[in-house]
């Protein structure tokens, strides 16, 4: 197979993780007969610098040219980078909301995976997450606060901000399709968050979910309030199969799942449209602080290139070897700093840097 791949490195450690996704991608396409072709182009902060823009249009016409899209991290420090003395829709993130709708970009996958090797870094107590737990959230993409429309205007002397929560019945219809999908081929459960004790948004939301699992008979629905879903998932993380929720929801949620799974740095994302088309990132942020160092843990890109292989390939035999080359080199004892264990015997841990843990996980790729 040929795949044709949009890189977009962006800022801070991005550059540095998507490095070491393209060095396991091409051990992948070479260990099992494919060929592989990027083509780099600039988004977020590098893309104001050249273009004075965060998302230009030449960046996304070659991402529709293309087969799929891996990504870094955008966007620096909010409180020294003058990205962000620019106006709301000129920085960095900007982009982010603009390539997401210009490749209509629906439904957000974040797994959330908690290895047994790195049981000692998740910040849960070790009676909460003795049996592990392995979830998916799944998180509307391109509608409701984030993309309703809003203002800020004055009244009576005074400044008053409005953002507008807006779902239609397609839009929470199509992502739920993809997370019950998703559940068949798991678990087959299915946990839908919302806030219908308050919102209309959400009482829709619950109706249309229920309306989408009639179609499913096979696979559980069960219906949870945000702020209970926040709570279980740190009492009880293991009770969770696929999570469905909408966008800000999942925004937060998905964040708080990646700390209990012991690193941002090992949760992978895909973010898909109604095809095969898919954009593929880490979970994290960009970590200006750490940029250039040579430290940022590389993990979270690499799986994301290994959903890349699963969901816009259809190459599940070589997303497994790229999975499972990840657990060999953890359960070899090689680690990068961020998940390096506490209060045991250091002598079968080894600690590397981001290049060197590329390598080794493109070595094991088999």
């Amino acid at each position: 197979m040929k795949m044709n791949i949009v890189s977009i490195p962006g800022d801070g450690i991005g550059p540095e993780i998507v490095a070491e996704a393209k060095k396991v991608l091409e051990a992948a396409a070479s260990h099992y007969g494919h060929e592989i072709s990027f083509t780099d182009v600039l988004m977020g902060g590098c893309s104001i610098d050249a273009y004075g823009e965060p998302l230009t249009q030449e960046t996304i016409d070659a991402c529709k040219a293309a087969d799929a899209v891996l990504m870094g991290s955008i966007g620096g420090d909010t409180t020294t980078s003058p990205w962000y003395k620019l106006p709301p829709e000129k920085r960095p993130e900007a982009g982010l909301l603009g390539i997401r709708k210009a490749l209509g970009l629906f439904a957000n996958l974040r797994p959330a995976y908690l290895y047994p090797e790195l049981a000692q870094a998740c910040p849960l107590r070790p009676d909460i997450v003795k049996d592990g737990f392995d979830m998916v959230i799944v998180r509307e993409l391109t509608g409701g606060l984030y993309f309703g429309p809003r203002s800020t205007r004055e009244e009576g002397g005074q400044l008053v901000a409005t953002d507008t929560l807006v779902y239609s019945e397609a839009e929470i219809r199509r992502v739920a399709i993809r997370a019950f999908d998703i559940a068949r081929k798991r678990r087959k459960l299915v946990t839908s968050v919302d806030k219908a004790n308050v919102l209309d948004s959400s009482r829709l939301w619950r109706k249309t979910v229920e309306e989408v699992a009639k179609d499913y008979p096979d696979v559980t629905l069960k219906h949870q309030l945000v702020d209970s879903c926040a709570m279980q998932l740190v009492q009880n993380p293991g009770q969770f199969d696929v999570v469905l929720t909408e966008n800000m929801f999942g925004d937060i949620l998905s964040d708080e799942a990646s700390m209990i799974a012991g690193s941002l740095g090992m949760l992978s994302s895909a973010s898909l449209n109604e095809t095969k088309f898919g954009l593929y990132e880490p979970s994290g942020g960009s970590a200006p602080d750490i940029a250039g160092k040579g430290i940022a843990n590389p993990i979270a890109t690499i799986l994301s290139a290994a959903m890349m292989l699963r969901y816009s390939f259809d190459l599940d035999r070589e997303a497994d070897a790229v999975e499972e080359a990840v657990r060999q080199v953890l359960a070899d004892g090689i680690r990068t700093g961020d998940i390096m264990p506490a209060d045991v015997d250091l002598s079968s841990i080894r600690r590397v840097g981001t290049a060197e843990m590329g390598s080794e996980i493109a070595a094991r790729i088999k």
